[in-house]
């Protein structure tokens, strides 16, 4: 069936090239579809990332900030208590190999960490520099660590009410815990929630899960070897990403945990490099990050600016409170729920505070933002929304530029960097569609079989085609998500907090003990 799908898009695709009317008519074709998904989504994505009267700062962020805050708060610092056993935890050293699920602590996070590194990491993080100046990443550092506790509120719920298989398979994720733990409350609409949080799931990983990796892969591909149809990319795409998820979450993890330290080690890597090298400047970095954090350093939108740049781009990177790690980790071995929720408290750190604030930190000590010798301020572009830059570089285009300044060879290294979290991302979000999908339509190879093929389809659309409001859908279908799934955080909550002192008693007397591998 795959096969005989590449052969068709393959056919079509070359048709089009031997036509260039046809070519011409598809691209016309591309821009009237564009042009009606606009005006029939348009409402929704306006809602979704609409600020508040008066000011630019988004709704949905101040929604996700303030969930983070209160379940910190909540669950007195967990972040901070838990740290330790959290790292434990993943090495292992409490696992019993006898506990049902299907992955390890270690494969969960990893897997779970792929669908949240990648681009916002490379070009979201300069995008916040480049408008809210250093001090953004201060405040991308505390949203990252506040998230942190959102992270362990949803995946401990998410291993607590998954479903577990006769064949050892599990399912499990925000959809579960709405319809399991509100029946078990007696609250009504739990159902009702599981449905819509399912519904924007399919769409986000059909979307920005899906179409828009493989159009930013591809656009990166096309900076270093030139320009070529996109198909090809799509189509590539496609059938790597289709011989790992065909394997279910096993074949998922068992890619995830070889690729994720490596693309992780590869870009933190390269920063190293660049930080090493300009050690001396480090120091500089750091009091440029702590006061910008307070003053703003002249950039667009002052302190408010920062603020609103850091909270905003730390929202978009690790998806804290979205609900979408909890369907990876649900996935885990284990018999005690909250254990999963301690190892979840690692990836906002990993994601937020140490990828992203690496990217900052490259970009200001390679100097590409533009300093007013006079005042020592940020000079702002033309426009006056952003900070100059040397070359009038942003986004991703920035990074490139401000690693390459120390490495200049690292855009070839960018675009490995690019085209790895890409994959990565991919096969993380099919997972979190394919469960939001057999959730509303069943459990079975079929199902899941027509999920796969639907989501390897949209693989090629998304590497060959413009679709800006498409994208722009399924981005805003993703925060819907954190909308549906922060509700229903707010009343489960209390049954995490019950777990949690359940456990660190047991922890505490003695009765959990390590296992010897």
């Amino acid at each position: 069936m795959h096969k005989k799908l590449n052969y068709l898009a393959a056919t079509a695709a070359l048709a089009m090239m031997a036509n260039p009317a046809m070519a011409q008519e598809a691209s016309s074709l591309d821009a009237r579809v564009n042009e009606m998904f606009a005006t029939f989504t348009g409402p929704f994505v306006s809602l979704i990332f609409a600020p508040f009267p008066g000011t630019s700062f988004p709704w949905i962020v101040l929604w996700l900030v303030v969930a983070a805050t209160v379940f910190t708060i909540y669950f007195g610092f967990v972040q901070l208590r838990f740290f330790g056993h959290a790292i434990s935890l993943v090495k292992g050293d409490y696992s019993d190999p006898n506990d049902a699920g299907e992955v390890s602590h270690f494969q969960a996070l990893a897997t779970a960490l792929s669908g949240t590194v990648g681009l916002g990491n490379i070009a979201g993080v300069a995008v916040a520099v480049g408008i809210g100046g250093p001090g953004a990443t201060f405040w991308m550092i505390l949203a990252g660590l506040l998230g942190m506790a959102s992270k362990f509120t949803e995946c401990t719920l998410g291993v607590k009410y998954r479903n577990e298989y006769p064949d050892g398979t599990v399912s499990g994720g925000p959809m579960y815990y709405m319809s399991k733990g509100f029946d078990e409350l007696g609250l009504p609409g739990g159902k009702i929630l599981a449905v819509l949080f399912s519904v924007f799931c399919i769409l986000g990983a059909l979307g920005g899960g899906n179409m828009f990796q493989a159009n930013q892969a591809h656009a990166q591909i096309t900076q270093i070897t030139g320009d070529y149809p996109g198909w090809i990319t799509g189509i590539i795409f496609a059938g790597v990403v289709f011989a790992v998820i065909v394997g279910g979450i096993k074949s998922i993890a068992k890619v995830t945990e070889k690729v994720v330290p490596f693309m992780g080690i590869l870009y933190v890597g390269a920063a190293l490099i660049i930080l090493i090298v300009n050690y001396d400047m480090i120091g500089w970095a750091f009091s440029q990050i702590f006061v910008g954090a307070f003053t703003g350093l002249g950039v667009a939108g002052g302190f408010v600016g920062a603020l609103i740049q850091g909270f905003k781009r730390a929202a978009f990177s690790n998806e804290a409170g979205v609900g979408s790690a909890a369907i990876a980790h649900s996935a885990v071995k284990t018999k005690e729920p909250i254990t999963e929720g301690f190892v979840s408290l690692l990836e906002p750190l990993i994601d937020t505070v140490v990828i992203c604030t690496m990217t900052a930190l490259v970009i200001i000590i390679s100097q590409q933002l533009i300093v007013d010798e006079a005042t020592g301020n940020y000079m702002l572009n033309e426009a006056g929304s952003a900070i100059a830059t040397v070359d009038g570089n942003t986004g991703v285009a920035l990074t490139s530029a401000a690693f390459a300044s120390g490495i200049s060879w690292f855009p070839f290294i960018l675009a490995i960097a690019v085209v790895l979290f890409a994959f990565s991302t991919m096969i993380s979000w099919s997972y979190y569609g394919l469960k939001a999908w057999t959730y509303l339509f069943g459990e079975g190879k079929t199902s899941e079989l027509t999920f796969k093929v639907i989501f390897c389809i949209f693989i090629v659309i998304g590497a060959a085609a413009s679709l800006g409001p498409v994208i722009d859908f399924s981005d805003a279908a993703i925060f819907a998500m954190a909308v549906v799934n922060i509700f229903a955080l707010y009343f489960l909550m209390k049954l995490v907090r019950a777990e949690l002192a359940s456990y660190s008693a047991r922890l505490k007397s003695g009765e959990i003990k390590k296992f010897s591998h």
